[in-house]
């Protein structure tokens, strides 16, 4: 795919990954759509991003909720046009062992790490359908993989998400869309802080700008060439 001048969406670009992506595919050409449930930080994102002189844009929203998603495909529709790349990065982590696992817990992580994929995903796709090219990239996890303890809820979103994407990967390729899974390990960001989890040397995981390169190289590969999943370690944890 030539990056320059094509449009990319990117939920929950105000930190970590997210972040790192929006200024990776953005510094590559790229125009940036990027949104966050925080105003003040999508604004301040938007800025930094023009700063650099990217073509930014971005608006508040909660990617599990319909009207929001519908509310945002529209801004960026009437802004910007169709994207060719949409990044489905927002994500949250309550590590917790089960018996101290709410049902808030569960169903806010199901709607923020599932939901949200299948509501901004269908939001965007029928007009990359229409225009027969573009990828959606979903940040998925190694421990879509794997179990962690105290990760009940965390784990079984992320296989809902290589499931989601393996299967939407079967119904779009031969109408020239691209489904890619990145699963990085532990991140060094503020999210791999957040909840009762072992602390891992933060000089040797990796770092967001690690997993927006992994992003950037599996979009501008060739469009014949789909790169559908990519594992990412530190090399020695």
């Amino acid at each position: 795919m030539e990056l320059p001048g094509s449009l990319a969406v990117i939920t929950g670009a105000t930190e970590g990954i997210g972040r790192a992506t929006a200024f990776a595919l953005g510094r590559a050409g790229a125009r940036v759509a990027m949104c966050a449930r925080t105003a003040a930080n999508v604004d301040a994102t938007v800025r930094a991003l023009r700063a650099e002189g990217i073509d930014a844009i971005g608006m508040p929203c909660d990617v599990s909720d319909p009207e929001c998603v519908t509310a945002f495909a529209d801004f960026v529709g009437r802004e910007r046009g169709t994207p060719r790349i949409v990044v489905n990065n927002a994500g949250i982590g309550r590590f917790k062992p089960l018996s101290d696992l709410s049902l808030e817990d569960w169903d806010r992580t199901m709607s923020v790490n599932v939901r949200s994929l299948y509501l901004v995903t269908r939001a965007f796709l029928e007009g990359m359908l229409g225009e027969g090219t573009g990828t959606i990239v979903n940040i998925a996890s190694l421990a879509g993989k794997n179990g962690v303890e105290g990760g009940t809820a965390y784990c079984a979103s992320k296989h809902a998400v290589l499931g989601f994407s393996k299967s939407l990967m079967l119904e779009v390729r031969k109408r020239g869309l691209r489904v890619v899974a990145i699963c990085p390990g532990s991140v060094a960001t503020t999210f791999a802080e957040k909840g009762e989890r072992v602390r891992h040397n933060r000089d040797r995981i990796l770092t967001a700008d690690d997993v927006a390169h992994a992003v950037l190289a599996t979009v501008t590969a060739d469009d014949r060439a789909m790169i559908s999943e990519v594992d990412i370690r530190p090399t020695n944890p």
